[in-house]
């Protein structure tokens, strides 16, 4: 090798070293940048966690008070007792005469709206899905334009509409009036979710000779479990924790759902707020644990049923 084709070489050696270099800086400012950013994306999770949770923390605290301490303003009791628990599941309080019985209310108000929300939307989205009804997507739009006004503005509506057929401080008017709210969404989400099913089940099905009720009970339905879950639970959730019409149209005590009871508590001039807040995290179990329990299936109801087949 010539001494002129190494002098030819060299320079091109000599460019590879600052580029180098200079792709080694840009991974260690790309590394610094990756960790600024997620460590300023975990402090910012962080503090909406303690935002998020504090509410819930004072609310255990609270209901941890002895009925005495409730005034005084501390991080943590300095005797915690679960006696306002016990008082609540025991009735012990005149403000909780009949907390059993409306808790019966509201289990009775969320079933019959849940059972409700189900049927309707599935035979609805079987009809128009299943049985190829003509011009059946009018249906499905049309329900959904009623997301389009709020339910607070429908209040005065329904409150005259039930008063006038003498439906005050009867459950089944407030169970009316949450299952036209949650139908739709019911409607849309099946509706999506059947896509996935193929047409072909139901054809097989007809040729063998089955209706299209065996069809709905036999093919449609268990296959839609997934869809029916997440549904349901999101029923069940709205039902218990709606407020504003279960003030409106259920006023006495033995009509009054927990939801309702709870407000009564404030219209004392010394209100029990460790009571008021036992009674909430105590009402607050059933949900929970009905959204632990399928929140797998719930999560792949909605997956399946945002998206188009």
């Amino acid at each position: 090798m010539t001494t002129a084709t190494l002098e030819t070489r060299r320079p091109a050696a000599n460019t590879a070293v600052p580029a180098a270099h200079s792709a080694e800086r840009m991974r260690r400012i790309a590394r610094r940048w990756r960790y600024l950013t997620n460590a300023g994306a975990a402090l910012i999770s962080a503090l909406i966690l303690v935002w998020t949770l504090t509410p819930i923390y004072n609310i255990i605290m609270v209901s941890l008070e002895s009925e005495g301490d409730v005034s005084v303003t501390h991080i943590f009791p300095p005797q915690p007792s679960v006696e306002s628990f016990w008082v609540v599941i025991t009735e012990g309080h005149w403000y909780l005469e009949a907390f059993w019985h409306q808790f019966g209310n509201s289990v009775f108000l969320a079933a019959m709206v849940t059972l409700l929300t189900l049927a309707i939307g599935s035979l609805t989205s079987f009809s128009v899905g299943r049985m190829r009804i003509r011009n059946g997507w009018i249906i499905t739009n049309a329900a959904l334009m009623t997301y389009v006004i709020p339910a607070s503005f429908l209040s005065i509506p329904f409150y005259l509409i039930m008063n006038h057929y003498g439906l005050q401080n009867n459950p089944w008017s407030v169970i009316a009036v949450l299952v036209t709210f949650a139908t739709p969404y019911a409607i849309f989400i099946f509706q999506e979710y059947g896509r996935s099913i193929p047409i072909e089940l139901d054809e097989s099905a007809r040729i063998d000779g089955a209706s299209p009720l065996q069809i709905y009970f036999r093919i449609y339905l268990p296959l839609m479990a997934p869809a029916l879950v997440a549904v349901g639970t999101y029923a069940l959730l709205l039902a218990w924790n709606e407020y504003l019409y279960q003030f409106l149209l259920l006023s006495n005590d033995q009509s009054m759902t927990v939801a309702v009871a709870l407000g009564k508590f404030l219209n004392s001039d010394v209100a029990p707020w460790n009571y008021m807040m036992a009674t909430a995290i105590i009402y607050a179990l059933p949900p929970l644990a009905t959204y632990y329990a399928f929140r797998h299936r719930m999560s792949g109801g909605l997956t399946m049923g945002g998206v188009k087949g």
